[in-house]
């Protein structure tokens, strides 16, 4: 049974999919990257886990596969301020152990990747503005993300876009936009550029999304 915890956060990802990250609503990728699916996902908020408050950012790359076929591989890495107890806790809870089954997203990408790299931890820099569909994350030497509004060709104007999702596994309502990472270390990812990226407020538990 899992262990009850909270998570409030927010949440920027970016994949190789166009915009509108098909995987939200249960549609699959297009075949042009059906064989080649990735993404890093980063995160930084407060997590309530057995009583105890844990605090620290947080980022999850996933590549190499497409997630629905399985054969993924998984990297969690945790930021370096964070002490032995706060570790502990976002490994077991990213890594999806101490959640219902399929009730989060960390559970399902822990499902289709088989292949789980032993956690890192380092200093993660993280910054985003939801409401301005912008953002930055990046782990020096390992993975560096960039969002942006995604811009109409012919103007140039920022576009604003959003996804609704009243019964979303990860999220209600996120900004889209235009998103680039490059990503080096064990999990090397590329050609992910102008690309779907997301920007939301996420409250999960063990049991998923709390309204």
């Amino acid at each position: 049974m899992a262990v009850e915890w909270r998570v409030k956060a927010t949440e920027m990802v970016n994949c190789n999919c166009a915009y509108g990250f098909p995987c939200q609503v249960n549609a699959l990728p297009p075949m042009e990257i059906a064989g080649r699916r990735e993404a890093t996902r980063s995160r930084k908020g407060t997590s309530a886990r057995s009583g105890s408050t844990v605090c620290a950012p947080l980022a999850r790359s996933v590549g190499r596969a497409p997630l629905h076929l399985g054969n993924g591989t998984m990297q969690v890495i945790v930021d370096e301020r964070a002490d032995a107890v706060q570790r502990d806790a976002l490994i077991k809870i990213l890594s999806g152990e101490e959640t219902d089954e399929m009730a989060t997203g960390w559970s399902v990408f822990a499902a289709m990747s088989p292949t789980k790299l032993t956690p890192r931890f380092e200093p993660i820099e993280y910054e985003i503005n939801i409401a301005a569909r912008r953002g930055r994350f990046r782990v020096p030497g390992v993975v560096e993300t960039i969002g942006k509004p995604i811009r109409n060709p012919i103007t140039g104007a920022e576009q604003s876009v959003r996804i609704d999702l009243p019964h979303g596994f990860e999220f209600r309502t996120a900004e889209m936009g235009s998103g680039t990472t490059k990503a080096s270390a064990a999990i090397a990812l590329s050609g992910i550029e102008n690309t779907h990226i997301h920007f939301a407020n996420i409250h999960l538990s063990n049991k998923g999304v709390v309204d």
